[in-house]
């Protein structure tokens, strides 16, 4: 996944994000309606949260140092995991207690109009930021589906991005249909139940976020079609029989430790050993360029396997 295209994804999602909190918040003045508060901290915290992935990113180029010789790619995964905390806590928990009080103590809506325009403009304004975020994706996503390709990405702004969106048109929705039952019915429970409704989702995408961004910060491996694509260049190489072992993991988005115990046969020389390392390394490079650390241990094949046939020559 391209920086570049994350980077425009969020500069998409601040940008929306904080013209409808601007709205949200003049319509909630005018309206009282708790669901439009709710769905107004909600783009308050959206913006704080683009705003962290955005200082993420940044941090994330500083160069390698003593303390930290792999550098700073995994600061990126470190604020996307804040970014999860903040949804819940800002999003999700004020949500719930707003609705929660307006369910205890309902009001009718006040000057439905200015709700149901600014409802209406948020939607238009959060489908160009989820268009934005989605045609990026699309540039890596290939065949995968949107559940394997929010779960196997390693680059988190966008996933955070389309989930992130995805919860706030769904919000939006589900504030203009509660705010319209409100006006309806005269009842101003419904106006309660939108923003508990919206408060649920911000929490289940949340959790999702933490779920997935911990997983990063602990260390995931690259991808299986990576690590075939590894194995696939090392045993390419004359002198390499077979890979014994393969370690790979992540210390950013776009950064790769390779670390591979391979077998050479007995009689090679330690400089036609050392020629089969450098030419896997180049190979590995070429094929995967985020493999930026290689490690490669040579041993001998005790497996009792066939190695493979030499060239001639």
């Amino acid at each position: 996944m391209s920086a570049d295209g994350g980077t425009k994804a969020i500069v998409a999602a601040l940008a929306a994000n904080l013209g409808i909190a601007v709205a949200k918040f003049v319509a909630f003045a005018f309206t009282g309606s708790a669901s439009l508060m709710a769905e107004g901290v909600h783009s308050i915290a959206d913006s704080g949260n683009q705003g962290l992935l955005m200082l993420g990113s940044k941090r994330s180029k500083r160069a390698e140092t003593r303390e930290h010789p792999f550098g700073y790619g995994r600061e990126r995964f470190f604020y996307a995991f804040i970014v999860a905390v903040v949804l819940f806590t800002v999003g999700a928990l004020f949500s719930l207690y707003e609705g929660w009080h307006k369910v205890r103590a309902p009001h009718s809506v006040e000057d439905p109009i200015w709700a149901f325009g600014v409802l209406l403009l948020g939607i238009l304004l959060e489908g160009f930021s989820f268009r934005t975020a989605v045609k990026e994706a699309n540039r890596t996503r290939g065949e995968q589906s949107w559940v394997s390709y929010i779960r196997k990405a390693r680059a988190p702004e966008l996933p955070v991005v389309i989930l992130e969106d995805f919860a706030a048109l769904i919000g939006l929705v589900v504030a203009l249909v509660c705010v319209a039952l409100a006006v309806i019915t005269g009842n101003g429970i419904w106006d309660g139940v939108g923003s508990i409704a919206i408060g649920l989702l911000l929490g289940c995408v949340a959790v999702v976020l933490a779920i997935e961004t911990k997983s990063m910060l602990i260390g995931e491996s690259a991808v299986r079609e990576i690590e075939n694509k590894i194995i696939a260049e090392l045993e390419s190489v004359d002198e390499v029989d077979r890979v014994i072992h393969l370690r790979t993991l992540h210390v950013g988005p776009e950064e790769l430790l390779v670390a591979a115990k391979i077998a050479v046969t007995h009689d090679d020389t330690a400089a036609e050993v050392a020629r089969g390392i450098d030419a896997a390394e180049r190979r590995i490079r070429a094929a995967v360029p985020m493999a930026h650390h290689i490690y490669l241990e040579p041993d001998l094949d005790r497996s009792g396997m066939t190695p493979k046939p030499q060239n001639a020559g």
